[in-house]
């Protein structure tokens, strides 16, 4: 049975029909394809990079199975010269790119891939699927850690809203990569690494009948997490139960660590949810705060004073909900060891294989310059070799060090692009060298 998750007919059916015309031609000269962004969304002031590992496994082990090789032939639309390469297909590209984690702007390439054209144009559809939502999403998510600014912890909690499964997963672990501490999805935990975090449902307060009667048996279950629900009937109701319950369960040795508040007006709720606390000797219980978070609430909230340790971040985060795609694009840049190139009005490229060079001064990003690849600017060059002849050149960066990247670029973001207001944008500079390929590429497609 075909996985719809890893087969190679997970892509669009030009990418097919384009590799029938580069057989038939005999087209399998070295070409270079790049991956970027070309604008911004109205409320985004950068990007992170996220995907990179997940494109490189899927190019090491995309391969066509017997069942996929069958339907090929099936469908009538392939020469038995398209069925045998297909058959024999393995990736024996390279590709450079930006590492996970890292800060990017409009037109510089995130991903490089050189192959023959076939081989290349193949793997195109598949690269935009991964790249594009894991950027998108960890762009999302290093919002949120701005907003949050170290005051309150963050942890995913948007499985159940994500597009599918794939992008839930995919949430959880560029959501960690940006900095948040953990995700509700188990997944992930088992996958990753990523810490699993959860509390109770309305449903199991509501299945109880008697609200207090919920908490004691739910800490009972579960006595090292004890998070307790507060909203199912009456916030203000809640809050008070939940100090006779500590007191109960304390001569059992299980200690309350939080409430979670999932509805109402968060900023007042917490406040009086701390006032109650409080004074029934709760100051160590934290409260937790759910539903419709997104980075302008968190902003508002802490901002105002609400007394919440943590947010967990779901619908808005795994949907992306304020820019809910990317203007993202995989082209041709080089073939036969000539520079391509697109002019079409709004979309044109710049041609040739580019590196992207960063200045900081006193830690601080202060531009970029996009150049072409060989040559040397000043600042430090973002894009390296991952993988050769379709093998990667080391074993996939640990979870971890890719967090300690994201942290460290967002700390290196100009004051300005932090905030969640629009900014003016990041210099990024073209090369002159650049510039005068792409004036003759366009001199010989006139």
């Amino acid at each position: 049975m075909m996985n719809p998750s890893s087969s190679p007919l997970l892509t669009d059916l030009y990418q097919l029909t384009m590799l029938q015309g580069y057989l038939r031609r005999g087209m399998n000269d070295r070409a270079v394809f790049e991956f970027s962004v070309r604008k911004l969304p109205e409320s985004r002031n950068f990007l992170m990079a996220a995907g990179l590992d997940s494109v490189l496994t899927f190019l090491e082990e995309m391969r066509f199975s017997e069942e996929e090789l069958a339907y090929v032939e099936a469908s009538g639309r392939f020469s038995r010269e398209v069925l045998d390469y297909l058959r024999n297909f393995r990736f024996t590209g390279d590709v450079h790119a930006m590492p996970e984690g890292t800060v990017f702007f409009p037109d510089e390439p995130v991903l490089r891939v050189t192959a023959p054209l076939p081989m290349a144009q193949l793997v195109e559809t598949r690269i935009i699927n991964l790249l594009h939502v894991q950027t998108l999403l960890a762009s999302k998510a290093a919002r949120c850690v701005l907003a949050a600014a170290g005051r309150a912890v963050l942890v995913d909690f948007g499985l159940r809203r994500a597009h599918g499964a794939e992008a839930g997963l995919f949430a959880a672990r560029s959501a960690y990569i940006a900095g948040f501490i953990g995700s509700s999805t188990v997944l992930a935990e088992a996958l990753y690494g990523i810490p699993a975090f959860g509390t109770m449902a309305h449903s199991f307060v509501e299945a109880h009948g008697d609200e207090q009667e919920a908490f004691i048996d739910f800490s009972r279950a579960n006595p090292g997490n004890t998070t307790m629900l507060i909203d199912t009937y009456d916030t203000v109701e809640g809050a008070r139960k939940v100090i006779e319950t500590a007191r109960r369960l304390e001569r059992e040795g299980i200690a309350i660590r939080a409430v979670r508040l999932d509805s109402g007006d968060l900023l007042e709720l917490s406040k009086k949810a701390r006032e109650i606390l409080d004074e029934g000797g709760l100051s160590s219980v934290g409260i937790f705060a759910s539903g419709d978070i997104d980075e302008y609430m968190i902003k508002y909230l802490l901002g105002q004073g609400a007394p919440i340790r943590g947010f967990g971040v779901g619908t808005k985060l795994d949907t992306s909900s304020d820019a809910s795609y990317l203007n993202c694009a995989y082209k041709l840049m080089e073939y036969g060891g000539k520079a391509r190139m697109k002019k079409s009005e709004d979309k044109a490229t710049w041609p040739g294989a580019k590196q992207v060079f960063r200045v900081l001064r006193e830690g601080v990003m202060t531009g970029d310059v996009i150049s072409l690849e060989g040559e040397e600017e000043d600042g430090l060059p973002l894009i390296s070799p991952v993988m050769v002849a379709g093998r990667r050149i080391r074993e996939p960066e640990k979870l971890e060090d890719i967090r300690t990247r994201a942290e460290k670029q967002l700390k290196a973001l100009p004051a300005a692009l932090r905030t969640l207001d629009h900014a003016p944008p990041y210099p990024v500079l073209i090369a002159p060298s650049l510039k005068r390929l792409r004036a003759e590429a366009e001199e010989m497609l006139r």
